[in-house]
């Protein structure tokens, strides 16, 4: 167990926070889908804990049902057999507990980066004081000051994905669920975006469920990677990522614990990786 704090913005984040065993479990998953008259299995056999504060990613070929584990996380379909449970409780319907990101960033163009973020407060009914004190609070968080009365056409994609964080954290779900928000990003950028986000979910105490196909970024956010193989996909592997909370993203490729544990996922995915060069696949 660990626990978590905010930092400045250096690229590190800082240990307080004591975290507490599943918050999110999965038992014995099978995942069925009905498409074109034929029966598609998208994952089987999936038995997973995250734990509160976690930041857990998920990586493995497409189609091995990486995505399909966020949407029955939020309540999207149930299991078509097991259980998925949330703080202990078998999910049933919406988990109003987490909030989506996805990779397209889907702002609302006729609204300014201070109207986008302040979105979920207005759906909830939110005083307009109580809506602009909190807009702001989210808008100093991802570092967008100066950027209000901007529309999501005059802002760099990275700053689009900066408000789009903002405005899943406006309504304070528990839970982030990320199915491959950084995916479109220059690698400057995604390291940015990569830094805000620890630095962010540590400070709040968030539970981040984080899909990529970035095996790197899938060791350097983790504090446990979830390694997928096969359709239906299946975990065959789960990796501790015994570095420090307090990591310095910036410096971890000189950190030879960092390069053992992506060269340790890199020899996992490798079959799946050579398979998919003479499909043409994407992995």
């Amino acid at each position: 167990m660990s626990a978590v704090v905010d930092t400045p913005a250096d690229g590190k984040v800082m240990p307080l926070r004591v975290l507490e065993r599943k918050l999110l479990e999965f038992r014995g998953v099978d995942k069925r889908f009905h498409v074109n008259g034929e029966w598609h299995t998208a994952v089987e056999a999936v038995d997973l804990d995250i734990a509160q504060g976690q930041v857990v990613t998920l990586v493995g070929p497409s189609g091995c049902g990486k995505s399909t584990l966020l949407n029955m996380s939020a309540g999207m379909f149930g299991p078509s057999a097991g259980r998925v449970l949330y703080r202990g409780e078998e999910l049933r319907g919406l988990n109003h507990r987490v909030g989506y990101m996805t990779q397209q960033d889907h702002l609302l163009p006729w609204r300014t980066v201070f109207d986008n973020i302040a979105l979920p407060l207005e759906i909830r009914g939110a005083s307009k004081a109580d809506r602009e004190q909190r807009t702001h609070e989210l808008i100093h968080l991802v570092g967008l000051d100066g950027f209000e009365r901007h529309y999501p056409t005059q802002v760099s994609g990275g700053m689009r994905k900066r408000t789009a964080l903002a405005r899943l954290l406006a309504y304070d779900p528990e839970t982030l669920l990320m199915d491959e928000p950084f995916g479109a990003l220059d690698a400057q950028m995604r390291m940015s975006l990569q830094v805000e986000l620890l630095r962010i979910s540590r400070r709040l105490g968030k539970t981040v469920v984080f899909v990529t196909h970035d095996l790197d970024e899938a060791i350097a956010l983790a504090d446990r990677c979830v390694v997928f193989r096969g359709r239906p996909g299946r975990i065959v592997e789960t990796i501790e990522v015994d570095l420090p909370v307090d990591r310095d993203l910036t410096a971890l490729r000189f950190d030879t614990r960092y390069v053992q544990l992506t060269q340790q996922l890199w020899r996992l995915m490798a079959p799946d990786l050579s398979r998919m060069g003479t499909t043409g696949e994407r992995a």
